[in-house]
């Protein structure tokens, strides 16, 4: 007899986990940040190049539709009608996801706030994060605070690079000196690939092993829906949280253009097949005043992982995709 209706996580860890959503809740309140219920369908599709969304095809009106793999388009358009300080608790899905730390279907904590920067969403979400572990019956974080290096700071301590200066033939030597294993697919020519598989291989592994480190300051070329701002070098105002090599959270200082936004969407539409959309509901919203802010999105099931002690996704989800 199979026992696969039985869930991956034990009722413990499921009971913990229910203590951190109710914790996360009780925090945000506290800051004056109202809860919001977006929907899961969005005729939006996600610009991320890098991310493929579940597509319900001609679900209304002969129209696809999207389950979200963010809600961070819906959300936007309640900041320029008016909401100030606003997150939402909630699944959402992302196709070719499943592994160790990933499953197709996740829960994700994202926010938002009129009126501040990328470097004050990092102190907001150290708060978060201290606060969650304050739970762990098995780990406690240390008390210094969390390490702050700019992306350029962590290819020169990690391998001695003005990552920066380097064009996508110095990269792949790079890659080539410290034996990474480079995938058929990586074209010679695709700087941003090269150093996402350097910074995948030989960075993040290495970040928040002592202490949880952001990492900030991307390349303006990986900026997705961030601001940029002017160099030399020019960086996307964006950062990430890691604890034990794992990502935690992305967070922005939020692209406020329209025009700049339409033209981003034109650029990522190039590895896609059709034409871009000519217009959004995000667009709309935004060519109508999307107030100064910033953001954060953080995968609550690998928060909750760490907290808890555990190594896989699946350790603190009641039912992965393989048991839905």
């Amino acid at each position: 007899m199979t026992l696969d209706f039985l869930p991956t996580a034990d009722i413990e860890t499921l009971r913990f986990r229910a203590g951190v959503l109710a914790a996360i809740r009780q925090f945000f309140d506290q800051r004056d940040h109202f809860e919001v219920d977006t929907p899961l369908l969005s005729q939006d599709r996600v610009i991320d190049s890098n991310i493929e969304p579940f597509v319900i095809p001609q679900a209304v009106g002969g129209q696809d539709l999207f389950l979200q793999t963010s809600p961070e388009f819906a959300m936007k358009r309640l900041l320029v009608a008016g909401a100030k300080a606003i997150y939402q608790l909630d699944k959402v899905f992302r196709r070719d996801e499943r592994g160790q730390r990933h499953n197709p279907e996740f829960t994700m904590l994202e926010w938002y706030a009129v009126g501040t920067d990328h470097q004050q969403q990092m102190q907001f979400t150290e708060e978060l994060v201290r606060r969650v572990f304050e739970l762990s019956p098995v780990r406690q974080l240390p008390t210094a605070p969390f390490r702050r290096s700019s992306y350029q700071e962590a290819f020169q301590r990690q391998l001695g690079i003005d990552v920066f200066k380097l064009d996508g033939a110095a990269l792949s030597e790079v890659a080539r000196q410290h034996a990474v294993n480079v995938p058929e697919s990586q074209a010679a020519d695709d700087r941003d690939g090269w150093l996402n598989l350097l910074l995948a291989e030989l960075i993040e592994p290495l970040l928040g092993r002592d202490v949880p480190e952001f990492l900030y300051d991307y390349p303006s070329s990986q900026a997705a829906l961030a601001r940029v701002r002017p160099g030399p070098p020019a960086v996307a105002e964006r950062f990430e949280l890691y604890l034990d090599g794992i990502e935690l959270c992305n967070g922005y200082h939020e692209l406020a253009d329209p025009e700049e936004l339409r033209e981003r969407i034109r650029q990522t539409w190039t590895t896609r097949e059709g034409d871009p959309p000519v217009s959004s509901r995000l667009l709309q919203a935004m060519e109508s005043g999307l107030p100064p802010c910033s953001g954060v999105a953080l995968g609550v099931d690998r928060l909750v992982m760490l907290a808890a002690g555990k190594t896989r996704l699946d350790e603190v989800i009641a039912f992965p995709i393989e048991r839905c």
